[in-house]
This record gives C-alpha cells, structure tokens and sequence, in this order.
C-alpha cells in the first residue's frame, strides 16, 4: 500500500488563518492517523502578494500548535526545494511538456487583447487564438524576445468527473473552465500549475483543501491526465462561516491562530476547537488533546455543509482546559496577563491565579476579575439586599459589628480559619451562613460580583486591610 502523504500550502500573505491552520490539522490529522507523512510548502508565486515577515509568522503558527511537519522549508526533506520560488526552473520545463502532450500552448496575445475579450457576462475568457500557432512561428517569436505565457488547453466540449471523499462524484463541464495562464510572462508559474507539479513531484496521495476548489480540480486533472500521472484522492472541506451570510476570511481581517493566542485562549484550546469546525467524532466527545484527535480522525466525520464559528463554545473549551490545568502550567501561561492587572504585585500571585483558576475562560478576562481589590471606595448600600442569600440593609448594620469582632479574633489568617471563623458566627446568630458570607463580601470589596468567595478574598487582602474594609462599610451603613 502506498504511504499516504499530504500537504499544507500556504501563501506568505501574512497571519495564518483560522480556515488554513484547519486545513494544516486536518492534513497532519490524516496523514498521523495512516502512519503518513505531512509536508508543509510555501506557495510564494504570487510575488504582488507577498507579505514579509509571513513565512515566519507560519513556522512559528505550526510549532506553537503543534502541527508538526516531517518535511518542509524550515526541516527538510527528500522533495525539496519546499518553496515554490526556489523551484522555478521545474515549472517551465514541465510545461514545455505539456505544451508538447497537448495540454497547454504559447500564447503572445497582449494583456489589453485579452482584457478586451467578454463574454455574455462581462467576464474575460480568451479565445483560444494562439492556439493555432505554428511551431515555427512559435520559435520565431521566441526568438525575437517576444513576451509570451503558457496557458492551458481545456476542451471546448464534454466534461471532467472526479470523485471527492467528502462531496462525492463532481462534473464540471470543460465550456466553464477558460484556458487559465500556467507559466506568467516573467516565467513564474500561477497557482493552478504550480500545484500539480509540485504534488506530483512530492508524492502527495492525498489533496485536502477547501470547497473553493471543487469545481476547478476538473482543469487540474486534465494536466495530470496529459502528462500520464496518476491523480490524487481528493478531500475537500466545508467553508467556515462568520454566521450564516458572511464566510470567515482572511481578507475581511477574520481571526488567525495568534489573534486568539494574543486574546488568551488556551493553546490547546484553539487547534481543539479547529478540529471541530466541519469534523465530529463517533464518540461525540469535544475535549480532546492532539493524540486523541489523531486516534479519533475520520473522513466518515468530516460534513459538507458550512461550519459556523462559535466563540462561544471556543471560549467554553478554553475554560475547560484551564480547569484540567496543573497550577505550575495554570501559573506559567497566566502570569504574562496578570500583570495587566491593577493587583499584580500588591498581593501574592500564586494567591490571585488560585482566585481566578476555574472562574476564568481566556487568560485576558484575569485583570477583570482581580481588579475589584483596588477599586475599593463608597459604594450602593442596597448591594446588601440579597433575596436568594436572605440578606438585607438591615441585617447589615446588625451583624457586621459582630462579623468585624469575630474576624478580628482570628490569629491564623487564612481561608480555611476565616471561613470556619464566619460559619461559627452564623450558628451563634441563628442566621444562614449563605447570608452572612454575602454580607461580609460586599463590605470588603463593595462588589456584587467577584472571583472568590468573601473569605478567600479577606486572605488576600491581609488582616489590617480587611478590618479597614469592614470598618468603612460600617461606617457607610450608620451615616
């Protein structure tokens, strides 16, 4: 049985997409799962497009996320060159073999001829003119150092069938494909050669790709067919969508890998949640680390319709690997965006991440969460009224002269012997301990809403502190 062998391609265009690092996964995904090879290549023909500093920005992606490659530009390999550039040379030679197999023709039309030949619909579609050129004409415009691109021959009639593994059997009729340009006039290949020669010349059995793609595979066979090489299983997959109207692009300023790395999604999180967009387990489980994807990959999972981008679920996910995190790993990629925080450095960080460990889902929503112990001031004494915890205004000014006693008398001041302190008070007063926690909590943060309980966060803040708080609120409630 052959090696299975696929590809990732991308163009140094700048960030890395959240739409091709999915079709990188899916490819490593694959290729892991059959014992097979991933290969990374850059495709840089299109030199108009070309963003520096992007070839970078893509080894960095694919380490960072784990989307190991076993060959490319950056580790090497057995079919190098890996960077369309580098194999310029190939290109013009095979299509000169094409040109002599039929497949393509020289073409000396002008840009302006070209661009003045429309169809019915406004759109540009050339006639096939040179088409009809003799070879001796053809060497002497060469020779005379006439411009000239290599454009493919596609039949005026019939059509191409192929079968995909996701969308099954496909027919494109050959009268809707044009003679599309392979080698441009500085002796660059376009995309639509390139690829073909160079996935024939890699050995990749398998092209995974976006739906975009489905209807002109038909122009790509045609050119393996002529030059006798055997065609690739091909795999397309479902678009990404923003919501139900407007696909996620790269051209619209649609999120890449490091935008969510940089927001504080959880690594793992983000390639886990990649893998769902299109694709589904048998088991139905959504957690999953990089081994469990590859032992659970299938193309049977993989849907054809279009995938909706939830961050919701994304920044769901994120939070459950938070919450499965050690506290040194919790610690190490939660710092960076705690000192963004008002608090960092005023108390214990380990303190403050244990406060915020499982109430948080993206590592940027820390500071938010902390913030609040350096906000303290004068606040709306009607926090205190809580229906669901039975506490009141009233029941304030009553026990938080008893509260500030009983806390004043704890000599190990730590979350354990704190709350211990204040559930003994609630058995003394007959009062629901629920109550006075909340009561104690408003009056030392002025918050209805914290991360941490009222005990955890009189911890931190220290003991003078605490007592200060309290004193403060009591000092509001009998103004």
């Amino acid at each position: 049985m052959t090696k299975v062998r696929t590809r990732f391609a991308p163009s140094p265009t700048g960030y890395l997409h959240i739409g091709g690092l999915r079709t990188a996964l899916y490819g490593f995904l694959f290729a892991k799962k059959h014992g097979g090879d991933f290969v990374l290549r850059i495709e840089d023909t299109d030199t108009t497009r070309y963003v520096e500093g992007s070839v970078e920005i893509i080894y960095e992606t694919m380490h960072d996320s784990g989307i190991v490659h076993d060959e490319g530009p950056d580790v090497g390999g057995d079919y190098g060159p890996y960077v369309q550039s580098e194999r310029k040379s190939l290109y013009l030679e095979y299509a000169k073999k094409l040109v002599e197999a039929g497949g393509a023709y020289y073409c000396f039309c002008t840009p302006e001829r070209v661009a003045s030949l429309k169809d019915e619909e406004g759109n540009v579609r050339y006639d096939k003119r040179c088409l009809s050129l003799s070879r001796e004409e053809i060497k002497a415009r060469i020779d005379a150092g006439e411009p000239y691109v290599i454009r493919q021959n596609v039949p005026l009639e019939g059509a191409g069938t192929y079968t995909d593994l996701v969308y099954g059997d496909i027919t494109v009729e050959y009268k809707d494909i044009e003679d599309g340009i392979l080698i441009k006039s500085d002796g660059m290949p376009t995309y639509n050669f390139a690829n073909v020669v160079d996935d024939h010349l890699m050995g990749i059995t398998h092209v995974i790709r976006g739906t975009e793609y489905l209807s002109s595979t038909p122009k790509y066979n045609l050119m393996y067919d002529a030059f006798g090489w055997e065609r690739p299983v091909y795999i397309h997959l479902p678009p990404i969508m923003k919501d139900a109207q407007h696909k996620l692009s790269k051209r619209n300023g649609d999120a890449s890998y490091a935008d969510f790395v940089e927001k504080g999604y959880v690594k793992e999180a983000i390639v886990n949640y990649i893998a769902l967009l299109g694709w589904s387990p048998k088991s139905n489980q959504e957690k999953m680390s990089l081994s469990e994807l590859i032992e659970n990959f299938s193309l049977e999972g993989i849907g054809r319709s279009p995938a909706i981008f939830d961050d919701v679920k994304c920044r769901w996910l994120s939070g459950e690997y938070i919450k499965a995190m050690s506290d040194e790993d919790f610690e190490a990629n939660a710092t960076p965006f705690l000192k963004n925080s008002k608090a960092y450095g005023k108390y214990d960080s380990k303190k403050l991440l244990s406060l915020v460990k499982g109430r948080i889902q993206i590592y940027s929503e820390i500071p938010e969460k902390i913030d609040f112990l350096e906000e303290f001031g004068e606040f709306d004494l009607a926090m205190f009224e809580n229906q669901k915890q039975k506490a009141s205004v009233q029941l304030a000014k009553d026990i938080l002269p008893r509260i500030l006693d009983k806390l004043n008398c704890v000599t190990e001041w730590n979350n354990s012997s704190l709350f211990n302190a204040l559930v003994e008070l609630s058995t003394e007063l007959e009062i629901k301990k629920q109550a006075v926690l909340w009561i104690a909590r408003i009056a030392i943060t002025a918050k209805e809403a914290t991360a941490g309980g009222a005990t955890e966060i009189a911890e931190l803040l220290g003991k003078e502190e605490t007592l200060k708080r309290l004193k403060f609120s009591m000092d509001l409630l009998y103004k």
